[in-house]
């Protein structure tokens, strides 16, 4: 009973303390000086500058704020934007690089999930002292057959992660799911074995009957997961409590289920225009360069 006394204590405390610094803060810094010193030079004014700064920071950023139309910068986006480009499959097919984290969203929007692996701080060293930024490691699928993995640095929590997350959407790929012996149901497991390489860790994904589950760490479990893949068992060397080289071992070691071209991907395919030589003149007639449109707009709104 003692013991709880004095925690109630300690807790009152630290509440009454904490309700004094925000009236501290909130309260109109003192005349004149800088940060309501005496003397100095100058006639002051800059006193309590950056006072109460980081309580609350980035809290709330982007809410309230209507989401902007959607302007493709690339060919492709603007195909896409148009209902040219029917499938997301298509663009993987053409093996067209995706530049906008629009196109992903247009086709896969609303099933798509992300998942803030890891934030960890990291440091630089400079002449001036240390300088550090926070790194976070973002996975992202639909659970059907798509995956991506991003990693950004920046100097705030909410920077890095915003980033990752696009660059996650940027890295998308197809995921080819097989069977472990009978073809019978849907596709469960990885169609063959493969493996992923990144620094000292080796990633193996090998085929599983159905039922197993994913027989993995918990790292590669949240991929493969993601990826739609239900039963897989793995093999992996190295360090893996490394978790970035962990997840991009993982990462590439499902990408290449779509590398390695097993016999019945052996058809001949008829050679086909490409979206870009089919709507080569419906792009020139209808999407104009970003500068003259920039500039026509403008002339429009001071006419």
């Amino acid at each position: 009973m003692k013991s709880i006394r004095v925690y109630i204590t300690c807790i009152q405390f630290i509440n009454e303390c904490n309700s004094k610094e925000d009236i501290m803060a909130d309260a109109a810094p003192p005349a004149g000086g800088r940060g309501g010193f005496r003397g100095g030079f100058g006639g002051g004014g800059r006193g309590g500058r950056g006072r109460g700064r980081g309580r609350g920071r980035g809290r709330g950023r982007g809410r309230g704020k209507e989401e902007k139309e959607w302007v493709p910068v690339t060919k492709l986006g603007r195909l896409v934007k148009d209902g040219k480009i029917k499938e997301l499959e298509h663009i993987y097919l053409l093996s067209y690089p995706i530049k906008e984290c629009e196109i992903i969203d247009f086709f896969l929007g609303s099933d798509l999930k992300d998942d803030v692996m890891k934030i960890m701080p990291v440091q630089k060293q400079t002449r001036a002292g240390q300088r550090t930024r926070f790194k976070a490691i973002v996975a992202m699928g639909d659970q059907k057959g798509h995956v991506g993995l991003g990693v950004k640095c920046s100097k705030e929590v909410a920077t890095a992660i915003r980033g990752a997350i696009m660059l996650a959407k940027l890295s998308i790929v197809p995921v080819r799911r097989g069977y472990w012996g009978n073809k019978i149901g849907s596709p469960h497991t990885v169609p063959c074995k493969v493996t992923g390489k990144c620094g000292s860790v080796v990633m193996r994904l090998i085929p599983a009957p159905r039922g197993t589950g994913i027989v993995s760490a918990p790292v590669p479990k949240k991929l493969l997961t993601m990826a739609g893949i239900e039963d897989c068992y793995t093999s992996a060397r190295g360090s893996t409590a490394t978790l970035g080289n962990f997840a991009k071992a993982t990462y590439l070691a499902i990408q290449k289920t779509y590398s390695y071209l097993t016999p019945d991907l052996w058809k001949e395919q008829l050679l086909t225009k490409s979206p870009y030589q089919e709507y080569s003149d419906y792009l020139m007639l209808n999407h104009k360069p970003i500068g003259a449109a920039t500039q026509q707009r403008q002339e429009q709104a001071a006419a």
